[in-house]
């Protein structure tokens, strides 16, 4: 005989992926927030296929043509295409997200999961070590970790990841710290089931749709961190189309192309702004609180 858990039905269960779908298709934020993020994954997936020209191509008789003609959005200060630039730039920034927020996910989750579940001396350790990340504002951290690995891609993602987890290890906390208390939890161990068993089979399902609400914004954030880093040198670096590159270059030439510098930045508001949107739209539709 196993204990029955109340907030996990097998049949139905709240975060089950379609259900979800179809309930953001039925809010006006929710399909506004998948066209958003439907553009993103779209350019990163068919850069090759929607890119006109080599993102890396110099153009000498075409610096800083202004957008329409042969180039839509124009071209920067080496004749390089900005359109094809920002569509490949997005794939630096779909690749930086979805890796830091599962770095990010997996480091505080687990913790999260462990230190709501054992509690006692093991919770204090970890919140207190995840109260010392959270003291650092999160560029000025992410900034230290790349100085100290050196400023690329990876360590730009690693960087991100790390100023992430706290997140994820408080969010996950909060509610385990209640459910271990619940009564079929106690049940199952009256029944003889193991902590990992528990963990898995009863914890670990209520806690996923404020860890999937969390990735949303862990997302976002991550977006707004690679642009920071490449914007100051730390992340990613030339001649690589990232938009916070982009935007470093093109703000010596705004004053006579402002395109160079305006076009990067509306698609990290694109891209922010999509995120942003998702993740307020999954939380009202997998919070329990907010059904109302």
């Amino acid at each position: 005989m196993k204990a029955e858990n109340p907030g996990n039905n097998n049949n139905q269960p709240p975060w089950q992926a379609w259900r979800v779908f179809k309930k953001l298709l039925h809010k006006p934020s929710g399909v506004f927030a998948l066209v958003l993020v439907g553009m993103l994954l779209a350019a990163a997936l068919f850069s090759n296929l929607l890119a006109p020209y080599d993102p890396l191509e110099l153009v000498s008789n075409q610096r800083l043509a202004p957008p329409g003609g042969e180039f839509l959005l124009g071209t920067d200060e080496l004749g390089r295409d900005l359109f094809s630039r920002v569509i490949y730039g997005s794939r630096i920034s779909l690749k930086v997200g979805l890796i830091s927020v599962a770095i990010a996910a997996m480091v505080g989750g687990p913790l999260g999961l462990l230190a709501g579940y054992v509690g006692g001396w093991f919770d204090e350790i970890v919140m207190r070590l995840m109260d010392i990340l959270y003291s650092f504002p999160a560029i000025i951290l992410a900034m230290l970790i790349t100085a100290m690995l050196g400023p690329s891609l990876t360590n730009t993602m690693i960087a991100i990841g790390i100023i992430g987890a706290p997140g994820f290890s408080r969010i996950v906390r909060g509610p385990v710290l209640s459910m271990r208390e619940r009564e079929f939890i106690q049940a199952a161990y009256a029944l003889g089931a193991t902590p990992l068993y528990i963990l898995r089979k009863h914890v670990l399902p209520n806690v996923l749709a404020p860890i999937l609400v969390a990735s949303t914004v862990t997302f976002s954030l991550a977006l707004l961190s690679e642009a920071a880093l490449s914007y100051l040198g730390l992340g990613v670096q030339p001649p690589q189309p990232s938009w916070g590159t982009m935007l470093l270059t093109g703000k010596r030439f705004f004053e006579v192309a402002p395109w160079t510098a305006t076009i990067p930045g509306v698609a990290i508001v694109i891209a922010v702004l999509g995120s942003n949107l998702l993740g307020d739209a999954l939380r009202d539709i997998l919070d329990p609180r907010l059904k109302k």
